[in-house]
């Protein structure tokens, strides 16, 4: 009947009191499509900005642009140019190995951090503060903050020889053989805390009374971890790796403040190719191909291990 207001039941509880007719169907529309109305604009920018761009990018890659685009298409000459780039050869080396050591060296010690902070240890939160902290920077103030550390002429070597230690030598940052290792330690720095918190909400998840289970059973400490604990982080690991990854992969502020891709070009990584030739080379083309180049790469990384996950975790 029009004008009847009632108090209608819905799995989250009471819907508020509609009146039926003109007004309920109103209200209804609303319920249907605000959802959607208010989403419609960031789905239109995800499209546009991301999938869009990231289409425009390939067909770049196909062209021979150099500082503004030309749609004349060339076929894969770009990626031939590419890969008999030694440049773009070293820098997936660079990669690779601030890939490996960065996301390895961050599991292990944030691992090991929220291991010692799950101890119930004293001020835990005053220490969990200082390995959070870096977290709160950017990666353009922790290089900036480690080029002065690591510079022989300021830091770390200044202050050994100024105490007497004059034989001391740590000169990675201007070493080319050295110098991309200094991007794994300012990294792992900056980094690690985020993945000790991570670690330490998922030790602090798991069931007291498994873990109480097996020492009544007897098992030692070591063998809790390694059968127990450990496996039932298997989600965090997932993540970590997935966000540290992405960070490695996608690295440029942190080489740009801290080396600039040198000495010489001697840490570039992808990112910074793609930047040089695209921005300062023109060579839109050739950049663009690397950006590609880069996408395939986390495609290549991150598609696998989630569709592992996915079917794992659908099995149960």
């Amino acid at each position: 009947m029009a004008g009847t207001i009632q108090l209608n039941e819905t799995p989250g509880g009471l819907r508020p009191p509609v009146a039926k007719g003109g007004t309920g169907r109103l209200y209804d529309l609303m319920e249907a499509w605000l959802p959607k109305i208010v989403i419609a604009p960031t789905f239109v920018a995800c499209v546009v900005f991301i999938y869009g761009y990231i289409l425009w990018t390939a067909v770049l890659s196909l062209t021979p642009s150099r500082l503004l685009p030309l749609y004349e298409f060339v076929g894969i000459e770009q990626y031939q140019a590419l890969f008999g780039n030694d440049r773009w050869w070293l820098a997936l080396k660079n990669l690779l190995v601030f890939g490996i050591l960065f996301v390895v060296v961050c599991l292990i010690v944030g691992l090991l951090l929220a291991v010692l902070l799950d101890q119930r240890i004293r001020a835990e939160g005053f220490i969990r503060s200082i390995y959070l902290y870096p977290m709160a920077l950017s990666f353009i103030v922790t290089g900036t903050a480690w080029k002065w550390i690591l510079n022989p002429g300021l830091g770390l070597e200044k202050l050994v020889h100024d105490l007497g230690w004059q034989s001391f030598s740590f000169d990675w940052l201007v070493n080319p053989e050295r110098s991309i290792y200094t991007v794994v330690i300012a990294g792992v720095w900056q980094s690690s805390g985020f993945v000790m918190a991570l670690f330490l909400a998922g030790l602090r998840g798991i069931d007291d009374s498994i873990i109480k289970a097996a020492r009544v059973d007897g098992a030692s400490l070591p063998r809790i971890y390694w059968r127990i604990i450990l496996p039932s982080l298997r989600p965090v690991f997932f993540s970590c790796f997935m966000i540290l990854a992405h960070i490695a992969i996608k690295s440029f502020d942190l080489v740009i403040a801290l080396t600039g891709g040198g000495p010489g070009f001697s840490s570039d990584v992808p990112a910074t190719f793609m930047y040089t030739y695209a921005f300062t080379r023109n060579q839109i083309g050739l950049g663009a191909a690397s950006a590609m180049m880069m996408l395939m790469i986390v495609v290549a990384v991150v598609v696998p291990m989630v569709w592992s996950e996915t079917r794992r975790t659908s099995r149960g």
